[in-house]
């Protein structure tokens, strides 16, 4: 294996930028000679030319610009291993990382992650907002330590644990001819024009399969990437949309929306907790699993 040290990749990252070895030198403090040497170098170990010399400066080859994409993307993951890694001298003492989707993360887990952030305020969290199954991606590929994810999603290779429920409702436009309504099951709502999320996002799936169940596929007018656009989109009277309660009483106050309890078995959601693995799971993570899990049907 080539074996590539940062301080070159840091100096060839600095002649892309400036495109000049002269100033990439006087910006990296050192000798031009040496500058000069090193690139010689790693283009030798390499094996391929990474710069055309030219009269007034530098331009990078193919090869140069590939290398220059990896030698970024290396800079940065050693710049935020140096960040984490100062955290734990100064006091952190562990470190767990959760991807979540959506409804996890504005409904239950602001609470859930304060209170075991007071109980454990040397831990750090790193907390990512992802679609269900880009969080089953994570967890499989071992990316985060515990993912939370809606109840109706392929999980059977994965340790999985119950975490909430959520419910579904129906929101329409104030002035909608639904908005009415006591309550309804989806039949009744189908042939209305429906604002949704985007293919990948396990509330679509679930909202696709369940109309397909009727015979009736959705009239999805519009699809966006967040509750709040959905939410905005039926405002403006653009259709009607399926999203959890708790979301949409946090839009209410300044949204013009009326919400219509759904009657169907499917309206009211788990939300699971996956790990890969626990047994392999550090402290830290299974200490965070067990908070999240005992609150399991809480208010």
């Amino acid at each position: 294996m080539r074996r590539i040290d940062f301080v070159t990749l840091r100096l060839f990252a600095a002649i892309a930028d400036e495109r000049s070895l002269t100033r990439a030198a006087e910006r990296e403090h050192l000798a031009l000679a040496a500058v000069s040497k090193r690139v010689s170098d790693l283009e030798g170990q390499l094996g391929v030319s990474l710069l055309y010399r030219q009269p007034k400066g530098v331009e990078l080859t193919p090869a140069g610009h590939a290398l220059l994409h990896h030698a970024r993307n290396l800079l940065d993951s050693l710049q935020q291993l140096d960040a984490d890694l100062s955290e734990f001298s100064q006091g952190v003492k562990g470190h767990v990382r959760i991807h979540a989707n959506t409804s996890a993360v504005i409904e239950f887990l602001p609470e859930d992650l304060s209170s075991f952030a007071r109980r454990h305020p040397e831990v750090k969290i790193d907390l990512e907002e992802r679609v269900s199954s880009d969080t089953l991606r994570a967890l499989r590929e071992g990316l985060t330590d515990i993912g939370i994810f809606a109840g109706h999603m392929a999980a059977e290779d994965l340790q999985v644990f119950n975490y909430r429920q959520d419910q579904l409702v129906l929101v329409t436009p104030r002035g909608h001819a639904l908005a009415g309504q006591p309550a309804l099951a989806l039949r009744e709502a189908v042939g209305y024009d429906f604002i949704g999320l985007q293919q990948d996002a396990s509330l679509h799936a679930l909202l696709h399969q369940s109309s397909l169940q009727l015979g009736t596929p959705l009239r999805l007018r519009i699809q966006v990437r967040s509750f709040e656009a959905i939410c905005r989109m039926i405002h403006t009277g653009m259709g009607i949309g399926v999203l959890p309660e708790q979301v949409v009483r946090n839009y209410l106050p300044v949204l013009d929306v009326a919400v219509v309890p759904l009657t169907d078995p499917w309206a009211r959601r788990e939300l699971k907790i996956g790990v890969r693995n626990l047994e392999a799971l550090s402290v830290t993570a299974r200490q965070m699993l067990e908070h999240l899990t005992s609150r399991e049907g809480s208010d």
